[in-house]
């Protein structure tokens, strides 16, 4: 069996990771899911969460928005519409956008058009702020 997977995580505007990893945790549409070297092929799609590596002993975390993941012959491809590590997360941005959102669904009902934007720009941010206070703690 080997020790490491191929990560490759992908957006529409550039590869945001290429190397190798030795487990990988990612937030399915189903809920929380880890992969070793050796999985079985799977795909699946992800919800806006986090996705943590480990890579030489080291744990990265990043933000993910939607997209799907893939596992086949010990290599992960991971197709997302925005990806970012914790470091480069800009919180003060995320904490705008948290309150934008919660300003405009304190407006809405769940029957209106703009309910779903808002609702999933809100967990955008509360996401990307949960990851970028893992990144703090190193």
């Amino acid at each position: 069996m080997a020790e490491k997977m191929k990560l490759e995580i992908v957006t529409p505007y550039k590869k945001i990771v290429d190397t190798e990893v030795e487990e990988v945790t990612a937030t399915g549409k189903l809920g929380e899911f880890g992969v070793l070297p050796g999985h079985a092929p799977f795909l699946t799609s992800l919800k806006i969460g986090e996705l943590v590596y480990k890579n030489n002993g080291a744990t990265e975390h990043m933000s993910l928005n939607w997209g799907y993941f893939e596992v086949r012959e010990d290599k992960i491809i991971v197709l997302v519409e925005t990806a970012e590590a914790a470091s480069e997360i800009d919180v003060e941005r995320a904490k705008a956008a948290q309150g934008r959102a919660e300003d405009a669904l304190k407006k809405l009902t769940s029957e209106d058009k703009q309910f779903k934007v808002y609702e999933a720009a809100l967990e955008r941010a509360l996401i990307r702020m949960q990851v970028a206070s893992k990144s703090a703690r190193r």
